[in-house]
């Protein structure tokens, strides 16, 4: 009998899953798949439940050891992954006004494994702890000290993703795994990360994932003068302004038409184009950003959906950037999932079966 971890993804309307199974030296991918259209509680919970039967059905000799989580925030205090008692997952309800889109899925799938599968010890592993190897001046913001001692601070995300790429990195280009290089995470969220010897230097995302690269439906990097001004102009509410900035901003807002990237590169329409446009201006712009903190750069990394699918947007990125000089391109499929799987298996101290 071969132990296996379960991968749980849980997002605002989707559940990724993964079974990897327990191999002397490796991870090794068993089971794969992704449930959509998740819209209400009920609908996620009976989610976890088909998961867990499918892994029931499928498993046949090998069994379930653990669950291993993504957690968007881990806040100042969890720069490592960690297993969760009531202890953890109380801290990290504390950090659900940060990452409003993610963090409530996260925590209600590791509350409902708990209740359907006790026995299983889970990990959380956390999309913020790799960006903790930055410098302290990457970190903060111009505001009184009182707020950074609070833990008012630039976070980052994506972490996962990127500590995947460093990890594969020196295997397509040992030049870049040792050097400069930034990655671009190009999705529906979407950020970069400046990257020397395989650690994060400094990021587009900050204190919350809104931050940064325009994205499908999330605006980026914004005045706080603007919010101010929809909040005492407008009347808007804080409610009603997080939800501007998350659900009805980014390409959907822009174009009028779509979130999608796909669908606004198929589109003649003024609205989609110029969407596109800035969606590559934004990337430009803290591409040069994150070229300066580094003094320099090797090489450029896409990856996520959009980076990793559109030619179109790698090469409009690419053409922009020449200013910079001759550099290596690499697009490299990311995997969130097998890097939740090893942390859970070190986490725990599971061996294996060879």
């Amino acid at each position: 009998m071969q132990d296996a971890i379960l991968v749980l993804n849980a997002g605002s309307s989707s559940l990724k899953f993964s079974v990897f199974r327990l191999e002397s030296e490796a991870a090794t991918l068993f089971i794969h798949g992704q449930l959509e259209s998740l819209t209400t509680p009920d609908s996620h919970d009976q989610a976890l439940t088909s998961v867990l039967e499918r892994c029931t059905s499928e498993l046949g000799e090998n069994r379930l050891v653990a669950v291993g989580h993504r957690v968007v925030h881990g806040g100042v205090k969890y720069a490592s992954p960690v297993q969760i008692d009531g202890v953890v997952l109380a801290e990290l309800e504390q950090l659900v006004p940060l990452a409003p889109l993610h963090q409530p899925h996260n925590l209600a799938a590791i509350r409902a494994m708990s209740r359907r599968v006790p026995h299983l010890p889970q990990v959380a592993c956390f999309d913020t702890a790799f960006h903790r190897t930055q410098p302290e001046v990457a970190q903060q913001f111009g505001l009184p000290r009182r707020f950074t001692e609070e833990g008012v601070r630039r976070y980052g995300f994506h972490g996962l993703s990127y500590e995947y790429i460093a990890s594969v990195l020196e295997g397509h280009d040992r030049r870049a795994a040792e050097g400069r290089t930034v990655v671009a995470h190009l999705g529906n969220g979407a950020s970069m990360c400046a990257m020397r010897g395989g650690k994060s230097i400094a990021t587009t995302m900050s204190f919350t994932p809104a931050d940064g690269l325009m994205m499908g439906t999330r605006c980026g990097s914004l005045d706080p003068g603007v919010l101010l001004y929809l909040m005492t102009r407008h009347s808007m509410s804080g409610d009603a302004v997080e939800h501007l900035i998350y659900h009805e901003s980014g390409l959907l807002g822009v174009s009028g038409r779509s979130s999608d990237m796909r669908v606004l590169l198929s589109s003649a329409n003024p609205n989609a184009v110029e969407a596109i446009d800035l969606f590559v201006y934004r990337i430009g712009r803290e591409l040069g950003s994150l070229a300066a903190a580094l003094g320099g750069l090797d090489a450029l990394v896409f990856t996520g959906g959009i980076g990793e699918n559109s030619a179109v947007i790698r090469e409009r990125v690419c053409r922009d950037a020449a200013w910079l000089g001759a550099i290596n391109i690499h697009v490299i499929p990311t995997n969130e999932e097998v890097m939740i799987a090893n942390h859970t298996r070190r986490v725990l101290g599971l061996k294996g079966v060879s």
